[in-house]
């Protein structure tokens, strides 16, 4: 067990009130040919067009806001859309932010990263080792790493989503019976959770990883920390190959069921994105997309929302 407090629904609230405006009040759209093709009706929460493309501002710009004012350096890792979040809150108050990626990570997130004002490091050959290089760098320099899915008010941030969802929909009629969430490092899905279950606990909280990067699925499934040797797959937001122990608590209490997608489903999410919404989303944030074009036959005419989380599209492969 973590000894940081587990997020909560007044942090929550607190989050919504302080969040930068760009980043919040994202449109939550229903199109009846999506919910034809799936079986159901889905509200999309599109978290695509603030100023990085990404959810991921919510939460960072929650948790910089809350700490205490000060001048030293943030040292992250990130595959792209973490760091963009930390660059553009980091800069907002004249903070140094410095973060590892991996050698392979996608270019035009790397590209963005720095146009915010970040400084990259590529090490490693995925998110995990980056993450370790980025550990290493903070302790010998005295900094404060800040590791997306072990901090309570990153999932905080992150849970203003599903603050708005059930606002929205109540405001509406509608009652949730599911909400699908992209399992990567944690905080998305443990901030909705916590939401969801102080405010619809009806609503079931429904997880999903990318097949080929199962470690936070088989570490909830077996109440300890599992670490696969890979993590080979398209969705590199939630490319983790290493559980974060404070988000795996969170998830005991907060948490229904985790999916698991295959790469077909994956880059099916991404086209499906496309055909229904007009809208350009990466792999791993249609990863709910994809949760539920393999699995979507167990909530068959349910009220069922969705995050789409990302679009920062890899360009430099085909």
């Amino acid at each position: 067990m973590t000894n940081q407090p587990s997020p909560s629904a007044h942090g929550i609230l607190a989050a919504s009130a302080r969040i930068d405006g760009l980043f919040t009040n994202s449109p939550l759209v229903e199109q009846q040919t999506a919910n034809t093709a799936l079986g159901l009706r889905l509200f999309a929460k599109v978290e695509t067009l603030n100023p990085i493309r990404s959810f991921k501002g919510r939460g960072t710009d929650w948790w910089l806001k809350s700490q205490p004012a000060g001048d030293g350096a943030i040292v992250s890792a990130s595959a792209g859309n973490f760091g963009q979040g930390l660059a553009y809150v980091g800069r907002a108050q004249g903070r140094r932010v410095v973060i590892f990626s991996a050698r392979t990570a996608n270019p035009a997130k790397i590209a963005a990263m720095r146009r915010l004002g970040a400084e990259v490091f590529l090490e490693g050959d995925d998110f995990d080792q980056a993450k370790a290089a980025a550990r290493a760098y903070a302790e010998t320099h005295g900094y404060s790493f800040v590791e997306d899915g072990a901090l309570k008010e990153i999932a905080e941030g992150a849970g203003t989503i599903a603050l708005e969802i059930t606002e929205r929909l109540g405001r509406d009629g509608v009652s949730l019976q599911a909400i699908v969430v992209p399992l990567g490092n944690g905080a998305l899905l443990t901030g909705i959770g916590t939401w969801i279950r102080a405010n619809a606990p009806e609503c079931k909280v429904i997880g999903v990883v990318a097949a080929n990067a199962p470690a936070m699925k088989r570490s909830w499934e077996s109440g300890r920390i599992i670490s696969t040797e890979t993590a080979a797959t398209a969705a590199d937001g939630i490319a983790v190959r290493e559980c974060v122990p404070y988000a795996l608590d969170c998830m005991k209490t907060t948490v229904d069921d985790v999916w698991k997608a295959g790469e077909t489903a994956i880059r099916q999410a991404r086209d499906f994105c496309r055909l229904h919404y007009g809208l350009v989303v990466e792999e791993a944030g249609a990863a709910g997309i994809a949760g539920l074009l393999e699995h979507g036959k167990a909530l068959a005419g349910a009220n069922v929302a969705t995050i789409l989380c990302g679009a920062n599209v890899r360009t430099d492969i085909a």
